[in-house]
């Protein structure tokens, strides 16, 4: 099959109107389209469109697809302002386990990784993580004064979240049940699934994917003790969020409390079926 031709602005207004997308103001619809991208306007409107017929089974206003849009921006911050406290605190505890546990630089020996873990592959991830900081002044300090060694506590801020999953995927697994134990109270597996959840999460964060009506990878295992049965929507991911915030007692007034706001302000537009939001999600959410 070939690839569908470029369309202009105009075009792509034409294309919208075909699937039942009432559009009032059509200059202010190619203003939008030609700031925001049309296919990735597409995914904001895919809980509307009935697949037989390629259009949406109601008109829906242009407006209605934009505020959406507007929602996801604004919940994709709130997120990622989560994720970042996560993410600082993750890095703490496996930093404070293996440097006391292997040493400040235990993390560049083979000996102190599992037997699935790659080496070789490793060591070039960490290199990668050096050499893309290269200019900033711990680095630079670590050249000059220690001939280019680092200890886990430095090096680690310079991980992603996916290299944190893959870290800590590597270690021993007493290693991984100590930690997932001492910081969360659960088995390495299910820590392991959340640190995989939060790499989509936070890549699709990252790079202003759309969270709206999107259906993740993979789904965040919960500690027996949970009564909530997790599926592969958005809501799935903030109840992980919820139990991996490191301050329990700030959780409500920092995210459950904006989140709240947030779908009061967009609620005649938004539908939290779309988000699998369950019937008491804000008791849920809540601690």
């Amino acid at each position: 099959m070939e690839l569908k031709k470029p369309t202009t602005f105009e075009e792509q207004v034409t294309l919208l109107e075909r699937k039942n997308i009432i559009i009032k103001d059509k200059d202010a619809c190619i203003n939008f389209l030609s700031k925001t991208n049309y296919y990735r306007i597409t995914g904001y409107y895919l809980p509307f469109i009935r697949k037989e017929e390629k259009k949406c089974f109601i008109a829906l206003e242009f407006q209605r697809i934009q505020n959406i849009y507007a929602f996801d921006v604004e919940l994709r911050n709130l997120i990622s302002f989560a994720i970042e406290k996560i993410e600082v605190y993750v890095r703490t505890q496996l930093a404070y386990h293996h440097a006391h546990t292997y040493g400040a630089e235990g993390y560049m020996q083979s000996s102190s990784f599992n037997e699935r873990h790659n080496h070789t592959t490793y060591l070039k991830h960490i290199n990668t993580c050096i050499s893309e900081n290269s200019n900033t002044l711990v680095v630079k300090h670590h050249k000059k004064i220690y001939d280019g060694h680092f200890p886990i506590w430095a090096i680690i801020d310079f991980f992603s979240v996916g290299m944190l999953s893959y870290f800590y995927r590597g270690i021993k697994n007493p290693d991984k049940a100590k930690i997932a134990e001492n910081v969360y109270g659960v088995n390495y597996q299910i820590l392991e699934s959340w640190l995989r959840c939060l790499t989509d999460l936070r890549n699709r964060c990252a790079h202003y994917s759309r969270l709206y009506y999107w259906i993740f990878p993979a789904i965040p295992k919960m500690p027996s003790k949970e009564n909530y049965i997790p599926t592969r929507r958005l809501f799935a991911q903030l109840y992980m969020l919820k139990l991996m915030y490191p301050n329990k007692e700030d959780w409500n007034n920092e995210f459950l409390k904006p989140l709240i706001k947030l779908t009061k302000k967009y609620k005649n537009d938004i539908s939290l079926k779309h988000l699998d939001f369950p019937y008491r999600w804000k008791s849920l959410l809540k601690y």
